[in-house]
């Protein structure tokens, strides 16, 4: 693949840059993004593409990372169909204004809220859900009126090359382009100026955007990762939640792409005496679920690969795996993997995993756990199984995260209410369905006065009567400043 191609203009990367955020900024500047019927289009337009292509992105989706089509369509496509038609049904009472409340003493008013796209914005997607983290912002950022370019990550090849082929041919092409390449094109992208920027990815390079960014003040939302730990209570579990918990906890780290997740399951916290048990259960589960090893993705690239090979390698943590382990560079598979209690210094716990491989630490009791988290940094999710309602709110009121989910895992970012996002090093910013259209608009306040009634003690030359009069108007409410005024007055 070439790593200059484009959609929409057809140009190559590099050179014709700067040409391709002029076209963005001429079209966001002629007015017609602004438009409802011009936002409506390019949902109608990208679910179209949704239900046409959907064969072709399967593929795409297989050749970057060996999904199979059922995850693809779970944890992709059919998000995404969600998410387009969510945002079609909802989308004038988000571009609605909300009124604001005026209080008398400012009669005669009117004061409201009114939603603006931000401008040209740009979006930078990362490579383990190249099609749905691609989309899904750009869902919200076109619902909100902007123009958008939008980076694929390169790694994901395939899905790159099969978004800049189409997305031109079903949206405004002037005014929603794709721009693939390397790191060499990032770097040059962010040498404009954009209205907003939304990169999803590592910390390392995420810290190369905001500098980047810096230079021209630009707002960048961020979003991230972390170690996302599971608490597991099985004090109160019976045999059913023990088995249900396992088939969640197994879907929340194994199925989102072989672990390659920002929200999957990074390592689970149980007490020492229930360790067994969940394990047991967890191992004939994964024997049962993925009996065809096609059913699981592959890691993204041999780099990947390695990465976590040497974390299974290192001397201190081999001891530690208690299943799985086996690896098979050639088709970048690596079998899911179980250890217990890998020293806490070594790098599988230091690190985040990103892969099938899943630490199980003991506790003595299940309420040190809030404190093993809180001792690490902010994560993107933190998961509790159990059934204790104090525990619960232990979790909810000490910790910090970008998201609790309870008795499941990563299926929170489904839900469009909810709003996906960090905080502290997992990033900051917020979409899903209307906060997605918030992330990329502005709120602009909006007040209107009459001129039925004015009064002058807001203006010099200043008395202590009307101190006093500013006194009551802070203090209460109009028909009390009011009636002090009077009583002043006579």
């Amino acid at each position: 693949m070439s790593t200059g191609a484009m959609a929409g203009a057809g140009a190559e990367a590099g050179g014709e840059l700067g040409e391709t955020v002029r076209e963005l900024r001429e079209a966001y500047g002629g007015g017609r993004t602004r438009s409802l019927a011009w936002r409506q289009a390019q949902l109608r337009g990208l679910l179209r593409l949704l239900k046409e292509k959907e064969a072709e992105a399967f593929q795409a989706l297989h050749k970057d990372l060996g999904k199979h089509h059922a995850e693809a369509y779970r944890d992709e496509v059919g998000v995404l169909i969600k998410s387009a038609n969510g945002a079609l049904q909802q989308l004038g009472k988000w571009m609605a204004p909300d009124r604001v409340w005026v209080p008398l003493i400012a009669w005669p008013a009117t004061a409201q809220v009114v939603p603006e796209p931000v401008g040209v914005v740009l979006i930078f997607s990362c490579w383990n859900f190249p099609l749905g983290l691609s989309l899904e912002p750009l869902i919200g950022a076109i619902a909100a009126g902007n123009a958008v370019a939008l980076k694929p990550s390169e790694l994901s090849p395939c899905t790159a090359r099969f978004l800049a082929d189409n997305i031109g041919n079903y949206m405004d092409a002037s005014a929603v382009k794709v721009v693939n390449g390397g790191p060499e094109v990032g770097e040059q992208l962010m040498e404009h100026r954009w209205d907003k920027v939304l990169f999803t990815g590592s910390p390392r390079i995420a810290r190369s955007v905001m500098a980047a960014a810096a230079r021209h003040l630009t707002p960048v939302a961020l979003e991230l990762g972390g170690k996302c730990p599971c608490i597991f209570d099985a004090a109160a579990a019976g045999a059913r939640d023990l088995q249900v918990s396992a088939n969640r906890i197994i879907a929340g780290k194994w199925s989102p792409c072989a672990g390659q997740a920002c929200i999957a399951i990074d390592y689970v916290l149980v007490e020492e005496r229930f360790a067994p048990v969940l394990i047991k259960v967890l191992k004939s589960t994964l024997k049962r679920f993925f009996q065809d090893a096609d059913h699981m993705a592959r890691i993204v690239n041999q780099r990947h690969f390695e990465r976590l090979s040497s974390l299974l390698k290192d001397r201190a943590v081999a001891p530690s795996i208690l299943h799985g382990g086996s690896m098979d560079a050639k088709n970048l598979y690596i079998e899911p993997t179980i250890l217990l209690n890998p020293p806490l210094d070594s790098a599988i716990m230091t690190e985040e995993i990103f892969g099938p491989l899943l630490p199980i630490i003991t506790v003595k009791k299940i309420e040190d756990s809030i404190a093993f988290v809180k001792a690490m940094p902010k994560p993107l999710a933190i998961y509790a199984f159990t059934r204790d309602a104090a525990l619960r709110r232990r979790v909810v009121e000490e910790t910090s995260s970008g998201s609790v989910t309870f008795n499941d895992a990563v299926v929170q970012y489904a839900i469009d209410g909810l709003p996906f996002g960090g905080v502290g090093q997992s990033g900051f910013g917020q979409y899903h369905g209307r906060h997605s259209f918030e992330m990329f608009s502005h709120k602009k306040a909006v007040m209107k006065r009459g001129y039925l009634l004015e009064l002058t003690l807001r203006y010099p030359p200043w008395d202590e009567s009307k101190v006093t009069l500013m006194r009551y108007l802070y203090r209460f409410n109009y028909f009390a400043f009011v009636l002090a005024f009077l009583g002043l007055r006579r």
